[in-house]
């Protein structure tokens, strides 16, 4: 069964207890987390497993970092390596499947000035697939899955589509490295979102979900009937999370959020 799942800051509550309450009443299954770096999220380990112990379903975390794998100085890459295999881990003790990030996120797009990358497509791969392969394989002994988004030409230069994305797994080549998809990058790369997800069926992990101007789903023109009927004619039976901004008060426009994805889904 298809799990639908809101992210942890549009929740009201001064403990993920509170805002479990809250994501069930509005009819949601679980809370996404975002996991912070600088050991932020290992920080949080107590109230995590309180948490855990009390019921509350967080299957993934989606990084809130202020760099990436792909970063191009050195020293940020490696330290964005070094604090995902440590939200890996925690994710682990909480019973988690897996966390989501980036290759890069505001670091450089082709589409902007000064439009040439200070690293040729070449080394941005070479990069990408020794950061992977070690997530991989820490996930992969953790038991969980690392999930790489693909974001589109204006928020990164390296991966944009869903099939960049299975290029880069392909030369990984590790079962825990999956793909998720976001419904907001997808409008903007694919020019057709439904093929893209049937032809990257095999490696689609996790999936978020936002419109098309990056409100929640109703707020803009993404056709959700097709996106369900697309994620059910792949078998998708992985989580689905709300990542958007909020087009009103979340009790006002989170409600309608589980009923419209859960009609299709």
């Amino acid at each position: 069964m298809t799990l639908i799942t809101v992210q942890e800051q549009h929740l009201p509550g001064t403990s993920l207890e509170e805002k479990f309450e809250h994501a069930l009443a509005w009819g949601f299954d679980g809370i996404e987390l975002r996991s912070a770096g600088d050991l932020q999220f290992k920080a949080r380990l107590p109230e995590l497993r309180r948490a855990r112990n009390a019921g509350v379903v967080m299957p993934t975390a989606c990084v809130d970092m202020p760099h990436f794998v792909g970063a191009f100085d050195d020293a940020l890459r490696k330290d964005a390596v070094v604090q995902l295999k440590s939200q890996l881990s925690v994710m682990a003790e909480i019973d988690g499947s897996g966390v989501m990030t980036p290759a890069s996120y505001g670091m450089f797009s082709k589409r902007l000035p000064p439009f040439i990358p200070p690293r040729t497509g070449e080394e941005d791969t070479a990069v990408l697939v020794e950061a992977f392969t070690e997530l991989g394989e820490h996930a992969a002994a953790e038991g969980l899955e690392i999930y790489l988004e693909p974001l589109n030409r204006y928020e990164d230069h390296m991966i944009n589509t869903l099939a960049d994305g299975v290029r880069l797994l392909k030369l990984v080549g590790l079962d825990s490295v999956r793909l998720a998809p976001d419904t907001y990058h997808m409008n903007i790369e694919e020019s057709d979102p439904a093929a893209a997800i049937q032809d990257a069926a095999g490696y689609i992990g996790h999936v978020q979900a936002s419109d098309s101007n990056r409100l929640e789903p109703g707020a803009g023109n993404i056709d959700w009937a097709l996106f369900g009927a697309t994620l059910k004619s792949i078998g998708y039976q992985g989580t689905v999370a709300l990542e958007s901004r909020l087009s009103g008060p979340a009790e006002d426009v989170l409600p309608r959020v589980p009923s419209l994805l859960g009609r299709y889904l």
